[in-house]
Protein backbone atom coordinates (compact mmCIF):
# COMPACT_ATOMS: atom_id res chain seq x y z
CA UNK A 1 0.00 0.00 0.00
CA UNK A 2 1.32 3.40 -1.04
CA UNK A 3 1.27 6.18 1.44
CA UNK A 4 -1.71 9.12 0.17
CA UNK A 5 -0.53 13.13 1.17
CA UNK A 6 -2.61 15.67 2.42
CA UNK A 7 -3.33 18.07 -0.26
CA UNK A 8 -4.43 20.68 2.49
CA UNK A 9 -1.78 24.15 2.16
CA UNK A 10 -0.26 22.30 -0.83
CA UNK A 11 1.98 24.84 -2.61
CA UNK A 12 3.57 24.89 -6.34
CA UNK A 13 7.09 24.83 -5.25
CA UNK A 14 9.33 22.96 -2.78
CA UNK A 15 9.39 25.02 0.03
CA UNK A 16 11.76 22.30 2.47
CA UNK A 17 14.40 21.42 2.93
CA UNK A 18 14.09 17.72 2.12
CA UNK A 19 11.62 18.93 -0.73
CA UNK A 20 14.48 21.12 -2.04
CA UNK A 21 16.80 18.25 -2.10
CA UNK A 22 14.03 16.09 -3.52
CA UNK A 23 13.51 18.83 -6.62
CA UNK A 24 16.74 18.80 -6.94
CA UNK A 25 17.96 15.50 -7.25
CA UNK A 26 14.85 14.41 -9.56
CA UNK A 27 16.00 17.42 -12.04
CA UNK A 28 19.61 16.20 -11.95
CA UNK A 29 18.71 12.55 -12.82
CA UNK A 30 15.78 13.87 -15.21
CA UNK A 31 12.82 11.89 -13.61
CA UNK A 32 9.66 13.61 -13.69
CA UNK A 33 7.83 13.42 -10.18
CA UNK A 34 5.69 10.44 -11.63
CA UNK A 35 8.85 9.00 -12.75
CA UNK A 36 10.50 8.97 -9.32
CA UNK A 37 7.59 8.20 -7.10
CA UNK A 38 6.70 4.76 -9.03
CA UNK A 39 10.47 3.78 -9.06
CA UNK A 40 10.22 4.64 -5.45
CA UNK A 41 6.81 2.64 -5.17
CA UNK A 42 4.95 5.56 -3.82
CA UNK A 43 1.81 7.63 -5.12
CA UNK A 44 3.38 10.70 -6.78
CA UNK A 45 0.93 12.81 -4.58
CA UNK A 46 2.70 11.68 -1.74
CA UNK A 47 6.25 12.69 -3.33
CA UNK A 48 4.43 15.89 -4.18
CA UNK A 49 3.68 16.19 -0.42
CA UNK A 50 7.06 15.50 0.96
CA UNK A 51 8.52 18.06 -2.05
CA UNK A 52 5.88 20.88 -0.95
CA UNK A 53 5.10 20.99 2.46
CA UNK A 54 7.83 22.36 4.94
CA UNK A 55 8.53 19.75 8.00
CA UNK A 56 7.30 16.91 6.62
CA UNK A 57 9.12 14.25 8.12
CA UNK A 58 8.79 10.52 6.19
CA UNK A 59 9.93 7.46 7.60
CA UNK A 60 13.03 6.02 7.42
CA UNK A 61 11.91 3.04 4.91
CA UNK A 62 10.46 6.09 3.03
CA UNK A 63 13.98 7.70 2.95
CA UNK A 64 15.37 4.76 1.91
CA UNK A 65 13.28 3.72 -1.24
CA UNK A 66 13.71 7.55 -2.30
CA UNK A 67 17.58 7.45 -1.74
CA UNK A 68 17.28 4.46 -4.48
CA UNK A 69 14.97 5.73 -6.80
CA UNK A 70 16.90 8.75 -7.14
CA UNK A 71 20.30 6.94 -7.13
CA UNK A 72 21.83 8.73 -4.14
CA UNK A 73 22.76 8.60 -0.41
CA UNK A 74 20.60 8.47 2.58
CA UNK A 75 22.79 10.82 3.61
CA UNK A 76 22.84 13.26 0.70
CA UNK A 77 19.19 13.33 0.23
CA UNK A 78 18.89 14.14 4.03
CA UNK A 79 21.43 17.19 4.12
CA UNK A 80 23.82 14.88 6.12
CA UNK A 81 26.61 16.19 3.88
CA UNK A 82 26.03 19.11 3.57
CA UNK A 83 28.62 20.67 5.56
CA UNK A 84 31.35 17.67 3.92
CA UNK A 85 33.79 19.08 0.89
CA UNK A 86 32.37 17.36 -2.04
CA UNK A 87 34.71 13.64 -3.54
CA UNK A 88 34.78 12.03 0.34
CA UNK A 89 33.58 8.94 -1.27
CA UNK A 90 35.31 6.12 -2.14
CA UNK A 91 36.70 5.77 -5.91
CA UNK A 92 35.34 3.14 -8.71
CA UNK A 93 37.90 0.58 -9.09
CA UNK A 94 36.59 0.80 -12.80
CA UNK A 95 36.33 4.25 -13.43
CA UNK A 96 36.94 5.85 -16.72
CA UNK A 97 38.54 8.79 -17.54
CA UNK A 98 37.92 10.62 -20.84
CA UNK A 99 38.74 14.15 -22.07
CA UNK A 100 35.67 16.63 -22.96
CA UNK A 101 35.50 18.20 -26.11
CA UNK A 102 34.91 21.82 -26.21
CA UNK A 103 31.82 21.37 -27.38
CA UNK A 104 31.01 19.88 -24.37
CA UNK A 105 32.54 21.59 -22.17
CA UNK A 106 30.15 24.63 -23.24
CA UNK A 107 27.48 22.78 -22.48
CA UNK A 108 28.40 21.90 -19.69
CA UNK A 109 28.62 24.94 -18.61
CA UNK A 110 25.37 25.94 -19.67
CA UNK A 111 23.45 29.03 -18.53
CA UNK A 112 24.39 29.54 -15.19
CA UNK A 113 25.66 28.04 -11.89
CA UNK A 114 28.14 28.61 -9.03
CA UNK A 115 32.03 28.11 -10.18
CA UNK A 116 35.28 29.23 -8.54
CA UNK A 117 37.56 31.98 -9.83
CA UNK A 118 40.94 32.00 -9.93
CA UNK A 119 43.30 35.27 -9.29
CA UNK A 120 46.08 36.53 -7.95
CA UNK A 121 45.94 38.96 -4.91
CA UNK A 122 48.77 40.61 -2.60
CA UNK A 123 48.97 37.73 -0.50
CA UNK A 124 49.30 35.54 -3.26
CA UNK A 125 46.92 33.11 -5.77
CA UNK A 126 43.58 33.05 -4.52
CA UNK A 127 40.18 31.03 -5.67
CA UNK A 128 36.37 32.00 -4.40
CA UNK A 129 33.17 30.58 -5.74
CA UNK A 130 31.26 33.13 -7.62
CA UNK A 131 27.61 32.70 -9.30
CA UNK A 132 28.25 32.88 -13.02
CA UNK A 133 26.13 32.87 -15.99
CA UNK A 134 27.03 32.35 -20.03
CA UNK A 135 26.44 34.91 -21.74
CA UNK A 136 27.51 35.78 -25.65
CA UNK A 137 30.21 32.80 -24.88
CA UNK A 138 31.61 34.31 -22.02
CA UNK A 139 31.61 33.56 -18.12
CA UNK A 140 29.77 36.72 -16.35
CA UNK A 141 29.41 37.43 -13.17
CA UNK A 142 28.27 40.11 -10.11
CA UNK A 143 30.71 41.15 -7.71
CA UNK A 144 31.32 44.01 -5.45
CA UNK A 145 34.46 46.69 -6.44
CA UNK A 146 37.71 45.96 -4.68
CA UNK A 147 36.15 42.39 -3.59
CA UNK A 148 39.06 39.57 -4.33
CA UNK A 149 36.68 38.16 -7.77
CA UNK A 150 37.03 41.86 -8.47
CA UNK A 151 40.59 41.61 -8.83
CA UNK A 152 40.28 39.58 -12.11
CA UNK A 153 39.55 42.92 -14.08
CA UNK A 154 42.19 42.85 -16.77
CA UNK A 155 44.07 40.48 -16.21
CA UNK A 156 44.46 36.51 -17.60
CA UNK A 157 42.30 34.13 -14.94
CA UNK A 158 40.89 30.55 -14.83
CA UNK A 159 37.81 29.95 -13.72
CA UNK A 160 36.41 26.32 -13.23
CA UNK A 161 33.51 24.92 -12.13
CA UNK A 162 32.50 21.18 -12.00
CA UNK A 163 29.47 18.38 -10.75
CA UNK A 164 29.87 15.39 -8.70
CA UNK A 165 27.86 12.81 -8.00
CA UNK A 166 28.86 11.25 -4.83
CA UNK A 167 26.55 8.02 -5.05
CA UNK A 168 28.02 6.56 -7.89
CA UNK A 169 31.85 8.10 -7.77
CA UNK A 170 31.48 10.15 -11.34
CA UNK A 171 31.56 13.64 -12.45
CA UNK A 172 33.39 16.13 -14.58
CA UNK A 173 34.94 19.46 -14.38
CA UNK A 174 35.27 21.96 -16.76
CA UNK A 175 38.58 24.87 -16.80
CA UNK A 176 38.24 28.27 -18.41
CA UNK A 177 41.31 30.17 -19.02
CA UNK A 178 40.63 33.54 -20.53
CA UNK A 179 40.71 37.81 -20.08
CA UNK A 180 39.06 39.34 -17.54
CA UNK A 181 37.10 42.63 -18.02
CA UNK A 182 34.57 44.97 -16.65
CA UNK A 183 31.33 45.47 -18.56
CA UNK A 184 31.47 48.97 -18.85
CA UNK A 185 28.31 49.28 -21.56
CA UNK A 186 25.90 50.76 -19.04
CA UNK A 187 23.27 49.08 -21.57
CA UNK A 188 24.65 45.60 -21.61
CA UNK A 189 24.96 45.79 -17.82
CA UNK A 190 21.69 46.18 -17.21
CA UNK A 191 20.31 43.12 -19.87
CA UNK A 192 22.39 40.98 -17.74
CA UNK A 193 20.79 42.27 -14.48
CA UNK A 194 17.26 41.54 -16.35
CA UNK A 195 18.89 38.09 -17.30
CA UNK A 196 20.14 36.89 -14.31
CA UNK A 197 18.96 33.57 -12.70
CA UNK A 198 19.18 34.85 -9.05
CA UNK A 199 21.18 37.72 -7.03
CA UNK A 200 24.72 36.35 -5.92
CA UNK A 201 24.37 34.39 -3.00
CA UNK A 202 27.24 36.13 -1.29
CA UNK A 203 24.47 38.88 -1.06
CA UNK A 204 23.24 42.31 -2.71
CA UNK A 205 25.66 45.26 -3.50
CA UNK A 206 27.36 43.48 -6.35
CA UNK A 207 26.79 45.45 -9.14
CA UNK A 208 30.63 45.37 -11.07
CA UNK A 209 29.90 42.73 -13.71
CA UNK A 210 33.00 40.80 -14.84
CA UNK A 211 32.86 39.18 -18.07
CA UNK A 212 35.94 35.92 -19.02
CA UNK A 213 36.29 35.65 -22.48
CA UNK A 214 37.72 32.33 -23.22
CA UNK A 215 40.89 31.53 -24.69
CA UNK A 216 40.97 27.74 -23.34
CA UNK A 217 38.25 25.60 -22.62
CA UNK A 218 39.13 22.20 -21.14
CA UNK A 219 37.71 19.45 -19.10
CA UNK A 220 37.46 16.27 -18.30
CA UNK A 221 35.13 13.22 -17.31
CA UNK A 222 34.68 10.30 -14.49
CA UNK A 223 32.33 7.57 -14.79
CA UNK A 224 31.94 3.98 -13.49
Amino acid sequence: MTAQAPTQGAQSHPLGDLGRRLAQRRAEVGLTRTQAALRAGMAPSYLRYLEERPGAAPDAGVLLRLAGALDTTLSELTGGASDLPPGIGQASPHAEFTELTERECRELLSTHGVGRIAVNTWEGPAVVPVNYAVFDGAIVYRTAPGSTPALAVGRRVAFQTDHIDEAFSRGWSVLVRGDAAAVADPAVARLLDERAYSLPWAGRGRDLWVRVEPRLVTGRRIMT
